[in-house]
């Protein structure tokens, strides 16, 4: 296992974070949260066929490029950094989901599309339990034809409101648990399919609530066969979730302390003050170590390690309380003007707090990694 970027991935990294800056200021940031979409289909489909980040991680077969987890997650660190307003997120695990649930024939169907940006995703698995795991699978599935009828709800959808695709984990009738679980299709147009946009704390990703009654829908991959990857895929969820949360927490770390260099009372920078470099050294531990836990679930995941369960749970838990911390951080090296709107630290802090219960927060997370982890 690789415990480094390579030349190549920080060149790539480079380039990437120049084009998200340009494309993506705050000034931008702002007049896309205010819209219903969140964000402007033209713009990033431009955006997406020029650097071909949605087809990163999908193997060459299917019209992506086959890079692997490591170079995914430099993706959703400078996205993270940025703030960029996109169905990025959304859209990788719904492919991932079907790269794990699905057939070779389903893959060859749907991803290219996906791959070429011209197709944007949600992966629809939440409830109004808020339950990120098989038991809080409520909705059900039952054959009807050549088909399958979908009938329930789903919450917290990122971007569900806009997808063209959307990818939703249901169960038979009369099961629980693990057992029962499938995947399934639906495309947005779908008749009988509700969807609302809710209205949330964090503008900048946009959650939808999904009602589905009497919907028709295509199985993706096997009946009843669903737990082994809807479990993967959660955990693909909470490590790319984590680097694009060390992303943002870098950011923060460094505007904070940009600011304190630049700020003067009594005649002298409020840098030179003790309580401010004791903010500023917590701030780069937190993050520095998030970074180390968020690469490392990254590399475990293109490495299939057998541990990657619990990886993926130290990494959001990690995360999490890093990205919060530092923003807490940030807001109060700022001073008076760090919970003003005009201030752009809020927009990062609103980020931080929706991320840290995003597919469950630390608590939740730490108790995974205690019952998966192989001694």
């Amino acid at each position: 296992m690789r415990f480094s970027f390579t030349p190549e991935q920080e060149e790539f990294r480079t380039g990437l974070r120049r084009a998200l800056e340009a494309r993506s200021p705050t000034k931008e940031v702002r007049r896309l949260m205010a819209t219903e979409a969140g964000y402007e289909r033209e713009a990033w489909r431009k955006l997406n066929q020029e650097l071909g980040l949605t087809a990163i991680h999908i193997p060459e077969q299917y019209g992506g490029q086959g890079f692997g987890q490591g170079d995914l997650a430099i993706v959703l660190e400078e996205m993270g950094r940025g703030l960029l307003c996109a169905p990025f997120l959304s859209t990788i695990l719904a492919s991932a989901a079907i790269l794990n649930a699905g057939t070779e024939e389903q893959k060859a169907t749907l991803l290219p599309s996906i791959a070429a940006g011209d197709t944007t995703a949600a992966f629809a698995f939440a409830e109004d339990s808020g339950l990120n795991d098989a038991e809080g699978i409520a909705m059900t599935a039952s054959p009807s034809g050549a088909t399958w009828r979908l009938e329930g709800t789903k919450s917290f959808v990122i971007d569900g409101h806009t997808a063209d695709l959307i990818v939703v984990v249901a169960r038979r009738p009369g099961t629980q648990g693990e057992d029962g679980l499938s995947f399934f299709v639906v495309s947005n147009d779908t008749p009988g399919l509700q969807r609302r946009l809710l209205k949330t704390m964090d503008e900048t990703r946009k959650l939808a609530r999904l009602t589905f009654t009497h919907v028709e829908a295509r199985l993706l991959g096997e009946a009843n066969a669903g737990a082994p990857a809807f479990a993967r895929t959660l955990q693909q969820a909470a490590i790319l979730l984590a680097n694009e949360m060390v992303g943002g927490a870098e950011r923060l770390r460094e505007d904070a302390l940009a600011y304190v260099k630049m700020r003067m009372q009594f005649g002298r920078s409020i840098a030179s003050f003790q309580v401010t470099k004791h903010k500023a050294a917590d701030m780069l531990v937190d993050v520095e170590l998030a970074k180390s836990a968020a690469y490392y679930a990254a590399a475990a995941l293109d490495e299939g390690d057998e541990d990657l369960p619990a990886i993926a749970s130290l990494a959001k838990a990690c995360a999490a309380e890093a990205y919060l911390q530092t923003a807490i951080h940030a807001v109060q090296m700022h001073g008076g003007i760090g919970f003003t709107w005009d201030n752009d630290t809020h927009l990062w802090f609103k980020r931080a707090k929706s991320s840290e219960v995003l597919f469950g927060d630390a608590n939740e997370h730490r108790e995974r990694m205690m019952r998966n982890w192989k001694h």
